[in-house]
C-alpha cells in the first residue's frame, strides 16, 4: 500500500468516530492520549488561536511570519476544504502522507486502550476531532517543528487543542457562533474561549465587545498573563488597495511597520495581519524585538489564505469565501466594497442547518443581485429550498440548484452577461471546498496569468 493509500485509511478510520459536530466538554480524554505517548505536545512552542472569525487567516499569517524567522514551523487549522492532510502544515506545506500513516500507527495501540477505560467508565469513545488533534501533535513531534500555531477547534477551556501549553494565546474577535455549545451571551462565549490563558503566557487580543474584553483582562490577571488589545497598545495605522492585495502600514507591540504588501484582499485581513504581528513579537522577541523588515516581507509575500476571498475565476471574476455565520459574512460584504469595484454581484450560497441561516442571509442582502441557493454536499446541510426561502423573504431574487456545480454554472453564465457583475461563494467552508474543486476541474481561470 503506498502512503497515500495508507493516509487515506487513516481518515476513514477517523471518519467512523463521531464527527466534528459532536462535541463534549472534556478535554481530560485527550489528555490521557496524549500522556501515554509522552504529551509530544510540550516538545514544541505553541502559540494557541482561538476566536470566532479569523482564526485560521491570522494562524496562517503567524506561521508565515514563524517560518521567515528561520524556524520549522507546524500549522494545525480546521476544517479542511479538499483533503485532510491540509490541517497539518509542516514548514507551509501539507503534512506528507507517510508522515500521517507513521503517526496513526504510533497512537494506535493507545487509542484501543483509551477506548476500553472509557467504554468501561460508560463514556463514548474518542471523537474524529479528539484523535486528530492527538494524530497532529504526534506528527508535528516527529517531524520535528520548533513552533506549533494551533488553531481552536470550538470554543477553548474544553477543546482538545487545549492540551497543549501555549506560550501566546491569540484571539481573533469574538461573537455569537456555536451558541448551544459556548453560550448564549459574548460574555459566555469568552469564557468559554479565555481558558487557553495559560500561567505566565502573553496574550494579544483583536478589538473585542466590552463584555469579551473584561472577560479576557479577568482571565489574564488570574493566570499572571500578560495582555494587549489592538487600540491600545498595537493595531492597524491604514491600508490601502494595491494589485492583488493591499499595501498596510501596521504599529506593532514592538516596532513600526509602514507600507507592507499583503497578498489578500480585505480589510479584515490588514487587521489579521496586525495581530499575527503582535502575536510573533510576542514569541519571538518577548514583545521587545521588532520584526526586521526583510523577514516581514518575505512571510507576507508568501502567504496565503485558501477558501478567504479566494479568487477562483475570471472572465467573469469569481471568488470562494468560507464565510459561514453572521459576523464572517458581515467582513465578507465589507471586503467587496473595499476590495472590489463590481455594480453586481450573484451569490452562490450554501450553509449547514446548526448556522445561523437567516442572519447570514440578512448579512448578505446589500450587496446580492441574484442569489443562486444550494446545499453543501453533507449531512449536516441546510436544503437549497430552505436557504431561497430565505433570500425570498428578504426581498432577493433567487434560483435554486442541487449541487454548488450546478449553482455555480449558473452564476458563472448570468455573470458573464456584463462586466460589472461578478460572482462569490458562502456560506460554508465544506461549500467553499467543493467550490474550490470545481473551478480547477473546469479550470476557470484559463487564459489568465497571475
Amino acid at each position: 500500500m503506498n502512503d497515500r493509500k495508507r493516509a487515506d485509511a487513516v481518515y476513514a478510520a477517523l471518519l467512523t468516530r463521531q464527527g466534528e459536530a459532536w462535541v463534549q466538554p472534556r478535554v481530560e480524554r485527550t489528555r490521557r492520549v496524549l500522556e501515554l505517548l509522552d504529551d509530544p505536545q510540550r516538545t514544541y512552542r505553541v502559540v494557541h488561536v482561538t476566536g470566532t472569525n479569523g482564526k485560521t487567516s491570522t494562524s496562517r499569517l503567524i506561521e508565515s511570519l514563524v517560518r521567515a524567522h528561520g524556524l520549522r514551523t507546524g500549522l494545525f487549522t480546521s476544517p479542511h476544504l479538499e483533503r485532510f492532510t491540509e490541517r497539518m502544515m509542516v514548514d507551509g506545506e501539507p503534512i506528507d502522507d507517510g508522515a500521517v500513516a507513521d503517526a496513526w500507527d504510533e497512537i494506535e495501540p493507545f487509542v484501543d486502550l483509551v477506548d476500553a477505560e472509557l467504554a468501561a467508565a460508560g463514556d463514548a469513545a474518542l471523537t474524529f476531532f479528539e484523535l486528530l488533534t492527538v494524530l497532529a501533535f504526534v506528527a508535528f513531534a516527529d517531524a520535528p517543528v520548533d513552533v506549533l500555531v494551533l488553531e481552536v477547534g470550538m470554543g477553548g477551556a474544553w477543546d482538545s487543542t487545549n492540551t497543549a501549553d501555549g506560550d501566546v494565546a491569540v484571539f481573533a474577535p469574538i461573537a455569537l457562533d456555536h451558541a448551544d455549545r459556548l453560550g448564549a451571551t459574548i460574555a459566555e462565549i469568552a469564557t468559554v474561549k479565555s481558558g487557553i490563558i495559560k500561567d505566565g503566557a502573553a496574550v494579544v487580543s483583536a478589538r473585542q465587545d466590552p463584555a469579551a474584553e473584561a472577560v479576557l483582562r479577568a482571565a489574564a490577571a488570574a493566570r499572571g498573563a500578560t495582555i494587549a488589545f489592538e487600540g491600545e497598545q498595537f493595531g492597524l495605522v491604514s491600508d490601502r488597495l494595491a494589485v492583488g492585495g493591499q499595501l498596510i502600514s501596521v504599529r506593532g507591540l514592538a516596532g513600526t511597520y509602514d507600507d507592507e504588501y499583503l497578498p489578500l484582499y480585505g480589510a479584515h485581513q490588514a487587521f489579521n495581519a496586525a495581530l499575527a504581528i503582535a502575536a510573533v513579537e510576542s514569541l519571538i522577541g518577548a514583545a521587545t524585538q521588532p520584526i526586521a523588515g526583510d523577514i516581514l516581507t518575505e512571510a507576507f509575500g508568501q502567504v496565503t489564505s485558501p477558501g478567504r476571498l479566494q479568487l477562483v475565476g475570471v472572465s467573469p471574476t469569481v471568488l470562494v469565501d468560507a464565510a459561514h455565520n453572521p459576523h464572517g459574512v458581515h467582513a465578507l460584504v465589507e471586503a467587496l466594497g473595499h476590495s472590489f469595484d463590481f455594480d453586481e454581484w450573484g451569490v452562490v450560497l450554501g450553509v449547514f442547518t446548526d448556522k445561523d441561516a437567516a442572519g447570514i442571509v440578512a448579512e448578505i442582502a446589500p450587496i446580492a443581485t441574484q442569489v443562486f441557493a444550494t446545499a453543501p454536499d453533507s449531512e449536516r446541510a441546510n436544503e437549497a429550498d430552505a436557504i431561497a426561502d430565505y433570500a425570498e423573504a428578504a426581498g432577493m431574487p433567487v434560483t435554486v440548484h442541487d449541487n454548488v456545480s450546478d449553482a455555480a454554472e449558473a452564476a458563472r453564465a448570468w455573470a458573464a452577461a456584463s462586466d460589472r457583475r461578478a460572482v462569490v461563494i458562502a456560506g460554508s467552508v465544506v461549500l467553499a471546498g467543493e467550490a474550490l474543486a470545481v473551478a480547477a476541474r473546469e479550470d476557470w481561470k484559463a487564459g489568465w496569468s497571475e
